[in-house]
Order: C-alpha cells, then sequence, then structure tokens
C-alpha cells in the first residue's frame, strides 16, 4: 500500500507532518489512549512525537503496513491517527489500529477512519483486517461493530501491561466479502437505554453496581440457588461489573438491574443469555433483594425481559433453569407463561463433588402473557 491522500466518510487519512506534532502529544499524552494502547512512551513528549513523525510513520509504510494521519477535511488539521501492521501478506491479513485526539472524541472519527482504511486495505487485496481492544474498551468494541467488524473471541494475554502482567484482548474481524453495514448484534443495545412497564425499570449494568451486586449475590437465599452454591468473590462481582458492557456487545449476556420505577431504588438483577446461537435460544436467570420480594416485581422484570429477547433480540425460546425446590421462581415464571419442560437430573454441581438436579421451564412467543 502506498500513502496516497484518502478522503471518506467526512475524514482525510493523509500522512503525518512535522506540524501535526502538538495534536500528536495531545493525543497520545492522553491518559485514556495510554491506558488502551500500552506501547505508547509514557510520558509522551514533543521528541516522542517527532520520532513518530520522522521515523516511526516512515518504516510503517516501509513494512508493508501504513500509518495515516486522520484530518478534519475543511481545516487539515489532525484529529487522530489510524495504521495497519502485522501484515501477513500470504495470508491477505493485516491488523487496524487508531486513537483519536480528546477534543475529537465523541464526533465519529475513529468510525470514519476505520471504514475509510479498511475498505482502502480491501481495494488494494487484503483479504482479512483485524481489530483488537482491550476487554474494557467498549468505546473501541462499539466502533468495530459499526465499522461491520464481527466478534471472533479472546486473545488470552496478547498484551502487556504497562505495570507488568499481561491482558486479554478481544478480536474483532472484517472480511472483504462480508456485507456492507455494520456487524449484526445477538444481544442488542436497550431502546432509549432502558426497559420500562412503568413500574419497574431495567438498566444495563455498569462499575458503579459492585457493592449492590456482591450483597445481593452474597444472601444466603440467593446463593442457595446457586449451581454450586458458593458465595462469590469481591472481585469477581466487581470485573463481571466492569465487563458488563462488553459481554453485551459480544453477545454472551445483558446483565441487567432491575429498579423501582418510581423512586429508582434498586430492586434486583436479572439477566439474558443466548444459550444456543443456531437454535435460537436464551437463557434468563434473575435475583430480587428481601425488601422487593412477594410484590410482584420479580414477575414484571421477567415479563419485560422476555419480551426484549422475542423482540428487538429476535430469540425464537427461552429457558429457565430453577432448583427443584425453589417455589417461589416457579411462580414467577409460570405466570409470565413458562411451562414445565423437564427435570435434568445431575445436571449441576453441588458441594464436595455432588451433582443437583435442575428443573427446566421454557416459554415460547406466543406463550408470553
Amino acid at each position: 500500500m502506498t500513502p496516497e491522500v484518502v478522503e471518506a466518510y467526512g475524514v482525510r487519512l493523509r500522512p503525518f507532518r512535522l506540524d501535526d506534532s502538538a495534536d500528536v502529544v495531545d493525543g497520545c499524552a492522553d491518559p485514556l489512549t495510554g491506558r488502551f494502547i500500552s506501547g505508547l512512551p509514557a510520558p509522551y513528549t514533543e521528541a516522542d512525537a517527532h520520532w513518530w513523525i520522522t521515523e516511526g510513520a516512515p518504516a510503517a509504510w516501509a513494512g508493508g503496513g501504513a500509518a495515516y494521519a486522520v484530518a478534519d477535511p475543511a481545516t487539515d488539521r489532525l484529529l487522530g491517527a489510524v495504521g495497519l501492521s502485522q501484515v501477513v501478506p500470504y495470508r491477505g491479513q493485516a491488523e487496524i489500529g487508531y486513537w483519536v485526539t480528546p477534543r475529537a472524541r465523541g464526533r465519529g472519527v475513529a468510525l470514519a477512519a476505520t471504514r475509510a482504511l479498511t475498505e482502502r486495505a480491501f481495494a488494494t487485496g487484503t483479504a482479512r483486517v483485524e481489530l483488537l481492544t482491550h476487554e474494557e474498551n467498549t468505546a473501541s468494541q462499539r466502533v468495530a461493530l459499526a465499522a461491520g467488524f464481527q466478534f471472533e473471541g479472546v486473545r488470552r494475554a496478547a498484551n502487556p501491561s504497562r505495570g507488568g502482567g499481561r491482558q486479554d484482548l478481544l478480536a474483532w474481524v472484517r472480511l472483504a466479502d462480508d456485507p456492507p453495514g455494520p456487524a449484526p448484534r445477538p444481544l442488542p443495545d436497550l431502546p432509549e437505554g432502558h426497559l420500562t412497564d412503568g413500574v419497574v425499570t431495567l438498566r444495563r449494568l455498569g462499575p458503579d453496581d459492585a457493592d449492590l451486586m456482591y450483597g445481593l449475590h452474597t444472601l444466603p437465599e440467593v446463593v442457595a440457588n446457586q449451581a454450586p452454591p458458593v458465595p462469590p468473590e469481591r472481585a469477581a462481582i466487581e470485573r463481571r461489573c466492569r465487563l458488563a458492557e462488553t459481554q453485551w456487545l459480544t453477545g454472551d449476556i445483558a446483565r441487567m438491574l432491575i429498579l423501582d420505577a418510581d423512586s429508582g431504588a434498586p430492586v434486583g438483577s436479572c439477566g439474558l443469555s443466548v444459550s444456543d446461537p443456531g437454535a435460537g435460544e436464551g437463557t434468563l436467570g434473575y435475583a430480587l433483594l428481601p425488601r422487593w420480594r412477594g410484590g410482584g416485581r420479580a414477575t414484571r422484570a421477567v415479563r419485560l425481559l422476555a419480551g426484549w429477547a422475542f423482540g428487538p433480540a429476535r430469540l425464537a425460546r427461552l429457558a429457565a433453569g430453577t432448583m427443584p425446590d425453589n417455589v417461589a421462581s416457579h411462580r414467577v415464571l409460570e405466570k409470565v407463561g413458562f411451562r414445565r419442560e423437564g427435570l435434568l437430573r445431575g445436571r449441576l454441581p453441588g458441594l464436595a463433588g455432588t451433582r443437583v438436579d435442575d428443573l427446566v421451564l421454557g416459554l415460547l412467543p406466543g406463550e408470553l402473557r
């Protein structure tokens, strides 16, 4: 690939110039950039920017990759950078990466640059482009999906951390013959960011919900209905909350908080996972705080979740696994329309090497009450 100027989607891709130095420092010295691109020098200085413009970027081009400045077509001022690396010619494969200056964020610059360079790569013979993201970088994950990249899996310990150790990276891939437009998502965003029936509201779980979730999921009666019945570690709950949006975007599970619609007070939590994508089956679960039990809020939350599953999420069937003696949960599910389908003997792990039964209830779209 040669460093030709590309104008598309409202951005200009051009070679770097020395008068870009101040904006390169602005972008690369920013803490958010450094958090997700651990290989950048820290602190990032004018000397680092000068080296990149005069040596680093030219070396990327010489090695068969690309290193573009992303500029505003109206002013030609630098907004960020986008490039191709890890080029494997015989596989027709390359990795795309980018950063955006703080003042240019929220304007679609990363998406525009990613689409423009990906299309140029395909036009010049590349067959497969990878985009790797930090597991907590949900902004980049949304860019990947919007640019048509599909989630392919986790690269375990693929990236060195600044403070030592290694981090997982998520791999998103677009092929030259993939259909145009955003990648399909098994779990779409909630309409307007929430679901509500006027009594309860469901919204996505987030990092700030760790205290609440730890308190809820360490309650003895909640633990008793888990398999195995072992209280979760605090660190596991914190990680669950930090990665809730990521796991939603990758299609693993949609975790939600249940709130009282009037006061906004937390009522409990619920979740939906796509348990069998090929069959269009999802599995849901929920838990409520003690003060809210018995008032019908669990039924309302399950009904809202099931309606979203059969609607925007386009699932064809829902299942719910329960402990055989959890009569209260059976009643909630049956009020929504779930039917008992069978007892799976010894399906789940218990304590000390034992196994416990799983009573499964199922729901079809026409049965939702």
